[in-house]
């Protein structure tokens, strides 16, 4: 994450004006504030970019053969909980990013509809990061506010202080922050005004930032067209230049950054440890330890965290601890599995301990 060179103090005007289009309504407005009041009018947000075209390295040899945002959790790709989500907080109509495996993305949004609310999948051949990938679908966007969602995190905190911060303060841009995030960005808040963001962390005063957040259409005039660009020194440029950029703490709820195997064998064992399930989630039987489709004989044995997802088969006297298999996978009889996780179609047999198959 790009530094901040310097420490920027937005000025916060106290002159405000007046406008009323009816004896009953009123409008306050800073008094700097020169957009059309047709954008203070909108109280809600409709559409969504959802980043989904991240390498997802670190969770490699997993990634290999599925993108990060579509590994399942509890049989359910991790995608669609930023979906489900967004839905919740009235959002309906999305646009998807993708890079890694597009067919894959094109095969599960068959419909170009999740939900009953269409998806538009927008392929980047080469990574444009998040200022490029934003550039790149200003023709789809438009002139409306969007929320941009990291499709690789899981969370339910809640959106609406967020939305509503946004339009009452009149911002550009509103990002989500969140502390002890792991995620080692330093942002500096003031009186709801983002000052500063570098890497220098210090969790006493400064907020990570929690990967979601609102835009507004003026971004597109800040990000060159077809340059792969951050939209962090985006940001540190246009707070430099006096822009309204916002932060709003989502401290509530559950986050969940699932950026390696640690992280997400950990959120297994925090969903099922701690019976935790997202409000906005409509499917009554997510996070079932077993699917329903998946076979174990009666003498195998289950211990800890393990999964089992869809189709897959244990055999005979095998134990399994702390393990997740994706659908399909297959273990032979007296196999030996801890901390394991198991791709799709994979025939696994012996002894394994905290690797991925």
């Amino acid at each position: 994450m790009a530094t901040s060179p310097r420490h920027h103090r937005l000025r916060h005007p106290h002159a405000v004006s007046t406008v009323a289009n009816a004896p009953t309504v009123r409008f306050v407005i800073p008094s700097e504030v020169e957009e059309s009041l047709d954008f203070l009018l909108v109280n809600h947000i409709t559409q969504a970019f959802v980043l989904a075209a991240g390498l997802g390295t670190r969770l490699r040899p997993l990634t290999e053969e599925v993108p990060k945002p579509l590994i399942p959790i509890f049989q359910k790709p991790l995608v669609t909980f930023a979906l489900d989500h967004l839905i919740n907080a009235g959002v309906n109509r999305f646009v998807v990013n993708t890079h890694r495996h597009p067919e894959l993305f094109q095969t599960f949004f068959a419909r170009h509809e999740y939900a009953g609310f269409p998806v538009t999948l927008v392929h980047e051949p080469e990574l444009l990061e998040t200022g490029g990938g934003i550039k790149n679908v200003e023709g789809i966007l438009g002139k409306e506010p969007f929320i941009v969602y990291s499709g690789d995190i899981l969370t339910d905190v809640a959106l609406e202080p967020l939305i509503a911060e946004h339009f009452r303060a009149g911002n550009e841009v509103t990002l989500g922050l969140r502390r002890n995030t792991g995620l080692g960005a330093g942002v500096v808040v003031r009186a709801g005004r983002i000052v500063e963001i570098s890497k220098e962390y210090n969790p006493k005063e400064n907020f990570d930032y929690a990967n979601i957040s609102i835009w507004n259409q003026e971004i597109f005039n800040r990000i060159p067209a077809r340059q792969k660009i951050s939209f962090i020194p985006v940001l540190i440029d246009w707070i430099q230049d006096g822009g309204r950029i916002g932060g709003v703490a989502l401290d509530d709820g559950n986050w969940f950054n699932i950026g390696s195997r640690k992280e997400y064998l950990d959120v297994h064992r925090a969903i099922l440890n701690k019976d935790w399930r997202p409000a906005y989630l409509k499917t009554r039987d997510w996070a079932e330890p077993v699917a329903k489709s998946a076979y174990v004989d009666p003498t195998a044995q289950l211990h800890g965290c393990t999964v089992v997802g869809p189709d897959c088969r244990i055999g005979a006297e095998a134990i399994l601890e702390d393990t997740i298999l994706w659908p399909d996978a297959e273990i032979a009889s007296q196999t030996r599995l801890e901390a394991c996780i198991v791709r799709s179609r994979k025939k696994v047999s012996g002894v394994h301990r905290n690797i991925d198959i």
